[in-house]
């Protein structure tokens, strides 16, 4: 039986957006309270907030009371400073973890079905990674196993989960996921989220 945990990864900075990502509302939540809720929703996952730029800001806007947050004072080395402030966290927290996933706080349309798809289909696959697929691509959400636990604490500066996808294509179970293409990093990103709640 894997014991999955989660890490979500929202400590950068937003340059493109011109303000803090995580704090964007849409539907009434901020962007991270939304995929913090997606991700208790899950269980009993252990769930890690990895936070870094603007979280003095970001911090108190969380009802995080059963998500541990963690402040990576590396963040501006890029994605894999957080990759590893939170799988760190993660393991020493729920040392039984077998599985860690990773989401980012910027994609609105992640649910706890498509998270439990996920964690289904590693138990069911002998592969070590479930990736999501859209726009032909791979991406996040992603899980590994813990054999690749080790290889994500390498990942240095700007690398993220992607650099595993493309090391061992061999490994890789996925799932269909096409709203994952929508991701907010820009302001014309945000307005047509708005627009999109607006019209639907």
């Amino acid at each position: 039986m894997t014991k999955t945990g989660i890490v979500i990864l929202a400590a950068g900075a937003s340059t493109r957006l011109g303000q803090a990502k995580q704090s964007l509302l849409y539907q009434g939540q901020t962007l991270l309270q939304r995929t913090l809720d997606v991700a208790l929703a899950l269980g009993d996952a252990r769930v890690v907030v990895v936070l870094g730029a603007n979280a003095a800001t970001i911090h108190p806007q969380l009802k995080s009371a059963e998500a541990e947050v963690i402040i990576n004072p590396d963040w501006s080395e890029g994605m894999a400073s957080s990759i590893r402030t939170g799988l760190s966290a993660l393991v020493h927290l729920a040392p039984e973890t077998s599985s860690a996933l990773f989401l980012l706080c910027d994609q609105p349309f992640v649910t706890t079905s498509l998270l439990q798809q996920m964690t289904t289909a590693l138990g069911k696959t002998e592969k070590g990674i479930v990736a999501c697929s859209y726009q032909n691509t791979l991406g996040a959400p992603v899980l590994f196993s813990q054999k690749f636990f080790p290889q994500l604490m390498q990942l240095k500066g700007q690398e993220g989960a992607k650099k595993l996808l493309h090391k061992h294509p061999e490994q890789i179970e996925t799932i269909a996921f096409p709203q994952g293409a929508i991701d907010i990093d820009t302001p014309s990103d945000y307005a047509a989220l708005q627009r999109q709640k607006t019209n639907s």
